[in-house]
């Protein structure tokens, strides 16, 4: 329409907040509309027309009531937004027939009026717009084409291009005709000589965001991005593109942000056409989506690529197909079939070319992971689906959302780009050599341990055992351990050291997936290492190893290292304080009248000092004390290994009586020993050596308050 308009209607608006510069950038609605037409052709200009217009909110700045000397009582009397447009496009037809012209195009003094304010309170009112509002000549532009030595553009004001042109400056007490008759006089001075201006160049507005894939090769100018922050989580790009209506987001620009569990984190990264687009876009801080307020931030383009950016041929090919609606689905069953989800999504919102529109995440491994993407070819289509939100397939309920390209990228991104386990970082040097003998075992990357991942919170060792059935005899004395978190609660993972990489394997391919109670349990094989780098505190996720907050060796096997002693303690508090030691386990020595051959167990400082060192400040994970099949007496008698591995010789203990260690955690602060031994009425202990008893407190307020207790 516009590259053959043969008239300009020139444009002007004011709203109930700031103008001129910062029009639109305080989210007030439009008061006042002023146009007029000029005749290309003819040179001519048309009747001038001013119409007050109706705000929702009737308050009025004190900068507006002094720039446009409207007041609330003027307001009340005028018609809306959408009766006003009205009015604008019936006056605007009968002048062109008048005239004997068929097509017309808004000239306005810069773009904040149709970008800034027009298009966002259309928006938000559900209003459509006319055609000529999304294509218009920018005034300040064609003058700078043709006096490129008046300024920037953007710096232009009607005053200084009537003062370039040597045109006087009206004085007009109406606000509004002063604006639009001086932009009528440069539009006719444009046209004459000796400038003879074709107006030809015309700033558009696009209809719709349009999705698409980014690369993470492709070059984005970081004076185009933006980081918008506050957003509702089930917020889509087409929401985000809504909020930023009228400025031109460029194909596929909107990028949603999604936390370390995969989910919306509220923030989203914005790709414009242009820098231009950017600094409006800026102009929106603090503006409402809803009943939220959006805070603007400029980006770069690293951040953009870092969210949107993919390499994946297979989501290039998914997302290859334009113009369509994406939903992502979470939560399907691992089994799940594309039959099964599109049977759930039924005939009433048909998937785009069937199960090509289907687009499955999984794992590096080929697991599949509970999401899955689908391209609906319609609006209609899309909506059907999102009724099926929390329906049931299978035994689960699945979760539907509005997504976008750039959330695919992500998604697929965050799990198909890293393994389950990354490489470990080469392990720190100790100034001691680590001890160990057998059947313990020395850090080392053969892969001969096993994680088990999803275990119940409630089983116990024996349960894990009774799981492994007949590979739990390959199991290392003492190689059970059980991952707590934070708070001293089974985290649902545990870590088991074989006699070999062989046994970690069979048991990885025997038991994977195998039910444990009411729920299947993974396994997979992994080293010692590894191991003990989450046992230290380190965090073990399929994003990779997130180092423990400390340095020292690890508190639990299968490494141990030595140090010296301090020098300037007690005898007892050597005892309680001495550094990680543990060489070789010693045997405990068996009842006189009994005949079992000695188990192997660790001495109780080890013990101690494992705990002791939980009060640092562990991100993640903390291991349990380790068992193995004898602690717990699953079998009879401990194989003739281990037998024979108990009766060489070991080191001397470092505390005089064997014992096992218990940890009591909650208990009231006025709690004293008597307390203790009365809650372990009925089990063997020492009762005439209360040093037994190791007391850990807190410093507080002048008073030694008791925080736990640790029971040999």
């Amino acid at each position: 329409m516009a590259s053959h308009s043969d008239t300009l209607v020139v444009f002007f608006g004011a709203t109930a907040g700031a103008n001129g510069g910062k029009l639109g950038s305080d989210e007030r609605e439009i008061i006042l509309l002023v146009w007029q037409i000029v005749d290309l052709h003819e040179k001519k200009v048309g009747k001038l027309n001013r119409c007050l217009v109706k705000p929702d909110s009737l308050e009025l700045t004190d900068q507006c009531k002094e720039e446009t000397g409207l007041t609330w009582e003027e307001l009340c009397k005028a018609e809306p937004l959408d009766s006003a447009l009205q009015q604008f496009q019936q006056s605007i037809s009968s002048e062109l027939k008048a005239l004997g012209r068929s097509s017309y195009t808004l000239c306005v003094d810069g773009p904040l009026l149709i970008r800034q304010a027009f298009h966002p309170e259309a928006s938000k009112k559900n209003l459509v717009l006319p055609d000529c509002f999304y294509s218009f000549v920018d005034l300040k532009k064609e003058f700078h084409k043709c006096c490129p030595n008046a300024g920037p553009a953007k710096d232009l004001t009607l005053s200084s291009m009537l003062d370039y042109m040597g045109i006087p400056t009206l004085e007009e007490q109406v606000v509004g005709v002063q604006e639009v008759r001086s932009m009528v006089l440069l539009t006719l001075n444009l046209l004459s000589e000796p400038y003879n201006h074709e107006f030809t160049c015309y700033e558009i507005v696009k209809y719709k965001f349009e999705s698409g894939a980014c690369s993470k090769t492709e070059a984005v100018d970081s004076e185009t991005v933006i980081r918008a922050r506050g957003l509702p989580w089930q917020s889509s790009d087409q929401d985000i593109a809504r909020f930023f209506k009228g400025l031109n987001i460029a194909k596929g620009g909107v990028a949603l942000c999604l936390n370390a569990q995969g989910r919306r984190n509220g923030e989203a990264l914005v790709r414009f056409v242009n820098p231009e687009h950017r600094d409006l876009a800026l102009e929106r801080h603090k503006h409402h989506m809803g009943s939220r307020y959006i805070e603007v931030y400029k980006a770069t383009g690293e951040e953009f690529l870092k969210i949107a950016g993919g390499t994946s041929n297979e989501v290039a090919q998914f997302l290859s197909k334009e113009n369509q609606v994406i939903i992502r689905m979470r939560g399907l069953p691992f089994t799940a079939t594309p039959e099964n989800v599109l049977g759930f999504l039924g005939p009433e919102s048909p998937v785009t070319d069937g199960s090509e529109g289907l687009l499955f995440v999984k794992y590096p491994d080929g697991r599949p992971t509970g999401d899955a993407f689908v391209l609906f070819a319609c609006e209609e289509y899309a909506q059907n689906a999102l009724k099926k939100h929390k329906h049931i397939l299978g035994k689960r309920y699945i979760e539907l959302f509005r997504s976008t390209a750039a959330e695919v990228q992500q998604v697929l991104n965050r799990y198909m780009s890293t393994p389950l386990i990354s490489t470990l970082p080469p392990p720190p040097i100790v100034p001691m050599s680590v001890l160990a003998t057998p059947p313990f075992l020395t850090a080392s990357n053969s892969r001969d341990c096993v994680r088990l991942r999803g275990l119940p919170y409630t089983a116990a060792i024996e349960d894990i055992l009774e799981f492994m059935g007949e590979h739990a005899v390959d199991i290392k004395p003492h190689g059970v351990h059980m991952v707590l978190n934070q708070q001293g609660r089974p985290s649902g993972d545990a870590f088991i050291q074989m006699k070999s990489s062989d046994r970690a394997f069979m048991l990885a391919q025997k038991c994977h997936k195998k039910m444990m109670k009411d729920r299947y349990v993974e396994v997979f094989q992994c080293s010692a290492e590894e191991m003990s780098f989450v046992l230290m505190g380190g965090t073990l996720s399929r994003s990779g190893l997130s180092p423990p907050p400390c340095k020292l060796p690890c508190l639990s096997p299968p490494a141990y290292a030595a140090y010296p002693a301090p020098t300037a303690l007690l005898p007892t508090e050597a005892a309680l304080y001495q550094p990680p030691l543990l060489a070789t386990p010693r045997t405990s020595q068996p009842p006189t009248h009994s005949a079992a051959p000695a188990l192997a167990f660790y001495p109780p400082q080890a013990h101690a000092q494992l705990y002791m060192n939980m009060n640092m400040n562990y991100t993640a994970y903390y291991p349990s004390p380790p068992v193995s099949p004898s602690t717990v007496s699953y079998f009879t008698a401990p194989p003739g290994a281990m037998t024979a591995a108990v009766a060489a010789p070991s080191a001397p203990p470092m505390l005089p009586q064997p014992g096992a260690l218990v940890r009591m955690q909650g208990l009231p602060y006025n709690t004293g020993v008597k307390d203790i031994l009365s809650f372990f009425q009925g089990y063997q202990y020492a009762p005439d050596d209360y040093s037994s008893l190791i007391q850990l407190s807190d410093q507080g307020r002048g008073l030694i308050q008791p925080k736990e207790w640790l029971c040999l």
